[in-house]
């Protein structure tokens, strides 16, 4: 096991693009850190760099105290597992399994207990002898993770491992990364665009976006206190409900927007947003906060027209249109409500979020 750390990492291609503009964090010894963005934003070319499969334009990366900028992929104490599997369809899940081993001259013997071990670890035993392609997605996937364990490394990095797998696999795998993280305690480095796997598997969460870090915390902290709008946007399923308006003050803060006035009491950030009234701010509101009140409750502090109802079980989410914004509701099941009905709505005014519209950035 080892410690990771960047300092001002930047990758640069020769057109000029830039794939990651100066990441700097440090990973913990048995840490799993995500990498959690859109497509596109430079978290894999960020994972590759720590493979030592792209070069790094600048900065540097340290692996266990070790300088790694010009180390060879091979000699970096790292394993990784791709998003294709990239299984060798002419060989066994034993073969497979074993492969770099024998590519680093281990004894036959050594081999063998180590991938008995990991088989066993897997629930791969009975499978040994089969090819991958007589395999489900989730033993190829198992495979994979298997290759990258039986070699002990330092460091397991992981690109979307799991985007193959359909929605009721990726959970069960999802719970068996976390598993044997917990078990083997070696540093890992995951990335995904899923933000339920960021959430669930993240001891910390990395948020990038255009090549830029956003904000390094636990996966709560992002939830609750979102640095920027595009944190409070990414976050969250359903998404924060983002809504623009003049702040005032009437007895309290409203927002005055688009679609009407919202009263908001006098949320914990109220000393900070002193400077912001009559000023256009972005509240932020997250769907549970968001809750619906008996049609005579003076306690309202805006109406909404019911657009969309969503039961998926435990829960009913309320789409709802307010002037021209869309709004999403999260509410326990068995609300007595039809679309087309205009319903009070009343906030949680301690765990509002306010956002600077210009730049994004959090305000208290």
């Amino acid at each position: 096991m080892a410690t990771v750390s960047l300092d001002h990492v930047r990758k640069v291609y020769p057109n000029g693009h830039v794939g990651v503009a100066g990441a700097s964090f440090d990973i913990a010894d048995g840490e799993l850190l995500v990498l959690v963005g859109p497509s596109g934003c430079g978290k894999t070319t960020l994972l590759r760099m720590l493979a030592g499969l792209e070069t790094i334009s600048a900065g540097t990366l340290r692996i266990g105290g070790r300088v790694m900028n010009d180390v060879a992929p091979k000699d970096r104490d790292i394993a990784m597992v791709f998003q294709n599997y990239a299984l060798y369809p002419h060989m066994t899940v034993a073969e497979n399994l074993g492969f770099g081993l024998r590519l680093r001259g281990m004894p036959r013997a050594e081999i063998a207990k180590r991938v008995d071990e990991v088989a066993r670890l897997l629930e791969l035993e009975q499978r040994l002898d089969a090819r991958p392609a007589a395999l489900s997605g989730g033993q190829r996937q198992r495979v994979a993770l298997g290759r990258a364990m039986v070699r002990q490394p330092a460091v397991f990095l992981l690109d979307e491992p799991l985007s193959n797998l359909d929605a009721r696999l990726r959970l069960s795998m999802r719970v068996e990364i976390a598993r044997l993280h917990r078990r083997f305690g070696t540093t890992t480095v995951y990335v995904t665009h899923d933000q339920v796997e960021a959430m669930t598997l993240g001891q910390r969460i990395v948020v990038f976006d255009q090549g830029a870090i956003q904000q390094i915390d636990t996966p709560m902290g992002l939830y609750e206190r979102p640095a920027n709008l595009f944190v409070a946007g990414f976050l969250g399923s359903p998404a924060m409900n983002l809504l623009r308006g003049t702040l005032q003050v009437d007895g309290g803060l409203v927002l005055a927007t688009a679609g009407g006035a919202i009263r908001l009491g006098t949320p914990p950030q109220a000393d900070a947003l002193a400077d912001w009234r009559d000023r256009e701010v972005v509240l932020g509101l997250r769907p549970e906060d968001l809750h619906p009140l008996a049609d005579d409750d003076p306690a309202a502090a805006l109406e909404a027209r019911l657009e969309v109802l969503e039961p998926v079980g435990n829960e009913v989410f309320l789409n709802l249109c307010y002037g021209d914004i869309a709004l999403v509701s999260r509410t326990p099941p068995g609300v007595a409500r039809a679309p087309g009905e205009t319903v009070r709505f009343g906030i949680t005014t301690q765990r509002l979020h306010f956002f600077d519209p210009h730049d994004g950035a959090r305000i208290g």
